[in-house]
């Protein structure tokens, strides 16, 4: 079985979401995670996911981003069903058509700026001399050209979520997934990065799929899905974000 997504024709979804369920544990202690979700995010688009602690809001991403599977449902990303990958091929469609942003930064202490945004090319073979390249090239795309040899410690909050955003999108990924990216800064660098990401949403075409629990953030989207209680309870237009 040829696993590689092929490409979208027009009229199919990205991501396309059916019936997903997600339970933990067994008979009286069954947690039931989400409920039947049926979701479809299109190419380009910029979707921002609210809700309480315990909603499903990050079952359900981590479910998108292959990084746990459902227990009942569907999930198609570019027409191929996720849920009948290996978890090596789940792992290579992560590691090739996605990239993540944490609330944490999730960088390496010690190593440079520039050897943090190489990391996923040292995964993929790139060899040296070109992953030096594109390394540089996506820290120059998120303001931070003269810093590549800084490490984390000596870049402050807003500098280090932007080495993070260079090191998702150095990959050049159809999806971009943000799990409350502005949630450890002040006001004015979680602007910036909101800016950064709508730059990449609007002039690469990335899809960016993002958690947030401030809703000034989720503005920056296209639409905002709401999760309560394991389900999507509402979704709003926000009559902007994402390629149009």
């Amino acid at each position: 079985m040829n696993t590689t997504p092929h490409r979208n024709n027009g009229n199919d979804h990205l991501i396309e979401l059916k019936g997903i369920t997600k339970v933990y544990g067994m008979g009286s202690v069954a947690m039931h995670a989400l409920k039947g979700i049926d979701l479809s995010i299109d190419k380009g688009e910029f979707v921002a996911v609210m809700g309480p602690s315990g909603s499903g809001k990050s079952t359900c991403m981590n479910i998108l981003g292959c990084l746990d599977t459902q227990t009942e449902g569907t999930y198609l990303f570019k027409g191929i069903d996720v849920g009948v990958l290996s978890r090596d091929e789940r792992a290579l469609l992560r590691r090739n058509y996605l990239g993540f942003v944490f609330q944490g930064f999730n960088l390496l202490n010690r190593t440079s700026a520039l050897e943090n945004v190489e990391l996923p090319l040292i995964y993929r073979g790139v060899p040296a001399r070109e992953r030096h390249a594109r390394a540089r090239e996506a820290l120059a795309a998120v303001g931070l050209t003269g810093w590549e040899t800084h490490t984390p410690g000596e870049l402050s909050g807003g500098q280090q979520q932007r080495v993070a955003i260079a090191r998702a999108v150095v990959i050049e990924p159809e999806v971009l997934m943000a799990d409350e990216p502005t949630g450890n800064l002040d006001s004015k660098s979680s602007r910036e990065i909101m800016d950064l990401l709508s730059a990449f949403n609007v002039e690469h075409g990335i899809t960016i799929v993002m958690v947030t629990h401030e809703a000034d953030m989720a503005s920056y989207a296209r639409r905002t899905i709401h999760f309560l209680d394991g389900i999507i309870d509402t979704e709003v237009n926000n009559g902007g974000g994402g390629v149009q």
